[in-house]
């Protein structure tokens, strides 16, 4: 009766099979996990659940916790898009400091109707006391499915918000977590998330109970200290079978209904140096630093002074290339914690290439990057391109400018893309974008464009996308609009 009820059920957009049979599995459990590649529609699996869930009656509010890269997302895209049509709601975004319309959605949450309530917040905001006080008060007073999104964001078992993240969930009647790959590091990874569903799911009573079935513990001195190192894991297929009692995993190999390119936004928040460059570029067309200065003379370098600057660096009159403090590679690497196998990622500007790899080494070791660049001699780039399409490679990210490596070359061992930053030609990005979706490549591409909200960043982002060749349209007047 309930499959014949989910084939009947009055989706917005038609479910793909993979994700209805993750709905006849578990859309009425009090938890599960969701292990699913990007781009393969979790957020469209999490909503219909609660959409599923609200309409027999059994909530009538949702929390949905995401990193800062992608919370807006939720009400700006995913929501509107894939909530059922039927369906009465009122969203609200969480802010610390609301303005007076997010206030007064923040208010209308508590309002005594019929309507599904859905709140949604940053994962950083179960930080702090008073985003704490909120969720929680939120979860106790209403029938609430609560949902963590990304949720190796609260992997760490000491981190205040993991702490605060299960606290809130001990309230909500239906918990998820999603993520493409829950372990990032190590098995140990999945204890914090696991405990936010239930501390029943793992049967382990403690992180360090946890520890001590899974791990290889010896203990090592250090002076007149002692502490116990891993140095290897044991009984994973006992643990594996313990995951799937209560976890669904897709890869995108397993989805061969998918579209054959799917295309993510990530958001990136400017620092408060990129926030006071970037204005006094836009309004005076130069930006002071304490190294220097950088002046424009006409609006196409204007247009690439702002782009450099979103992206974290900027090049003073004398030449001097300087870094702002940016959150960029951070978001990148967020991005990557939720990606399995290789990854391209395209850059328009050296000193971004050569960042990525310096933090991609720190992170996976000095063999896991290759980068492709002009200043990079035919040899090492044929290296790199061999490397990153054999299968058993170490190398496993492939990091260039889309002008030099966006033409010709074959990369289809990677299935995610990432534009950490973009070209303004289109006709750069479309041949960048078929370098991974061309002949050979089995599985559906996704494409994430990282990107910093209301900034030239965005509307490069949005034009490149609407297949508008910046290069060639934005001109005389059109150029100030774009700037203003």
């Amino acid at each position: 009766m309930e499959d014949l009820w989910i084939e009947r059920y009055p989706f917005k957009n038609k479910p793909f099979e993979h994700q209805r049979k993750y709905l006849e599995r578990f859309w009425k459990r009090p938890v599960a996990a969701l292990f699913a590649d990007m781009g393969t529609g979790k957020s469209f699996m999490v909503i219909n659940n609660i959409a599923m869930l609200y309409d027999v009656g059994k909530i009538n509010s949702a929390i949905v916790i995401a990193p800062k890269g992608v919370y807006r997302n939720w009400v700006d895209q995913e929501l509107p898009k894939h909530l059922p049509e039927h369906i009465i709601s009122r969203t609200a975004l969480w802010t610390p400091s609301p303005r007076k319309a997010e206030k007064a959605e923040l208010d209308n949450l508590w309002e005594v109707t019929e309507d599904l309530k859905i709140l949604v917040m940053n994962v950083e905001a179960l930080s702090t006391a008073k985003g704490m006080e909120y969720a929680k008060r939120f979860a106790m007073f209403t029938k609430c499915f609560m949902a963590i999104d990304e949720s190796t964001t609260i992997k760490t078992p000491t981190a205040k918000r993991a702490k605060n993240v299960v606290k809130v969930g001990t309230h909500a009647l239906y918990r998820r977590i999603m993520t493409g790959s829950p372990v990032t590091r190590s098995p140990m990874d999945l204890y914090q998330q696991c405990d936010f569903l239930s501390n029943d799911c793992l049967d382990s009573p403690s992180f360090y109970a946890f520890r001590a079935r899974y791990a290889i513990l010896v203990e090592k001195h250090m002076g007149s200290h002692s502490f116990k190192k891993i140095v290897g894991y044991r009984k994973l297929d006992e643990l594996k079978e313990k995951l799937d009692r209560f976890s669904y995993r897709i890869t995108k190999e397993e989805c061969l209904d998918l579209p054959p390119k799917v295309f993510v936004k990530r958001e990136v928040q400017l620092t408060k140096e990129q926030m006071k460059a970037y204005e006094e570029m836009k309004t005076l067309a130069l930006a002071m630093f304490d190294k220097g200065l950088t002046t424009t003379v006409n609006a196409l370098t204007q247009l690439m002074r702002l782009h450099q600057i979103t992206c974290g660096h900027s090049k003073l009159d004398d030449g001097t290339e300087i870094s702002i403090p940016t959150k960029r590679t951070e978001e990148l690497l967020s991005v990557i914690e939720e990606t399995s196998g290789k990854v391209i990622i395209w850059a328009n500007y050296r000193h971004d290439i050569e960042s990525i790899k310096l933090e991609l080494q720190k992170e996976y070791g000095m063999a896991a990057v290759g980068t492709y660049y002009g200043d990079i001699d035919e040899e090492e780039r044929r290296r790199v391109v061999r490397e990153f399409q054999e299968p058993e490679s170490e190398l496993r990210f492939f990091v260039g400018n889309p002008r030099t490596g966006g033409y010709g070359l074959t990369l289809t061992a990677a299935s995610t893309v990432v534009y950490y930053s973009n070209s303004f030609d289109l006709e750069v990005r479309l041949q960048s974008e078929d370098r991974a979706h061309r002949i050979g490549q089995t599985k559906s591409v996704t494409y994430v464009d990282l990107m910093v909200p209301g900034t030239i960043d965005e509307k490069i982002v949005r034009a490149l996308r609407d297949k508008i060749d910046i290069a060639n349209e934005v001109l005389g007047e059109e150029m100030k609009e774009w700037l203003i």
